[in-house]
């Protein structure tokens, strides 16, 4: 009797191994080949374009770099700071919102109406205009009690934004689960709250969590939009010293620190796909 430590690959198989493993390396040397032409041509474009030297000493001076780091990484401080604080406010928010909308009989009408309605307001209105808004307009009532800070209500509106979207993918994956999963629970005594939260809500969540490490990348991306209210982000702090400096270096050494937090966490959702055997198709058609 054959086990697996006493296996041993025929030669069909041996031949089918290197078979695949030459396409694999022939594959990837055609691809490294491309890559590095398509680059070479782009860079002699560029480089030998009329206005290269200019484009330098504006975009590309590492003078500049090294004065406008300091600053721009500290701006970039606080943007990690909102994408964690509004990213978990997101996810509660979303996830009431979702709950909203799957609730079923007429009782909860007003409960799926306000849902239906929010997720239609905030998915409908520009991003910018909701901060704009509520930073500016807020702050201008002078209301007793309530804060004035410009980032505070760039946060809230961040979350109010988001959480609309999320709410949706949220939704999605809850309405995705199979009635039986409910009917099973509900039959060994469960409650509602208690299906959903221990049975319904762990599997939706896992189900859509590519989607929601998307939308997370571009939580951290948009948070950039907090500048608009004078917020001294990363980007708030490549355009004052662009400003003091007449130089916009400052502003491509901001976009290759947010490249070094966004590729790394799209990478990561990649990953987490593939393993949970989100593939695409795209490839084979």
């Amino acid at each position: 009797m054959t086990t697996p430590d006493t296996w041993v690959p025929s030669q069909i198989e041996e031949q089918r191994r290197a078979y695949r493993a030459s396409r694999q390396r022939r594959s990837g040397l055609i691809a490294v080949i491309s890559t590095v032409v398509v680059l070479a041509v782009a860079a002699l474009l560029v480089v030998n374009s009329p206005g290269w030297e200019r484009t330098r000493e504006t975009f590309f001076s590492w003078e500049d770099a090294k004065k406008s780091f300091p600053s721009v990484l500290s701006g970039l401080w606080l943007n990690i700071r909102v994408m964690v604080i509004c990213g978990i406010c997101i996810a509660i928010w979303a996830t009431l919102i979702a709950v909203m909308r799957t609730l079923r009989g007429p009782v909860f009408f007003p409960l799926r109406a306000f849902a239906v309605g929010y997720t239609d307001v905030f998915r409908g209105l520009p991003m910018l205009l909701v901060l704009l808004l509520l930073g500016y307009g807020v702050p201008a009532l002078n209301l007793s009690g309530v804060p004035d800070s410009f980032l505070f209500w760039g946060c809230v509106g961040l979350v109010l934004s988001y959480s609309a979207y999320v709410a949706e993918v949220l939704r999605a994956g809850i309405e995705s689960i199979h009635p039986s999963q409910r009917m099973a629970a509900r039959s060994l005594g469960l409650s509602y709250p208690q299906t959903l939260r221990h049975v319904v809500l762990p599997q939706a969540v896992r189900r859509v969590l590519p989607a929601l490490m998307n939308d997370l990348v571009s939580l951290q991306k948009d948070s950039s939009l907090l500048s608009v209210l004078a917020v001294v982000d990363a980007l708030r702090a490549a355009q004052i010293y662009s400003a003091l400096t007449f130089n916009y270096t400052s502003y491509v050494v901001a976009g290759l620190l947010f490249l070094c937090l966004t590729i790394p966490m799209a990478r990561l959702t990649d990953w987490y796909a593939r393993r949970q055997g989100f593939q695409s198709t795209g490839g084979l058609l």
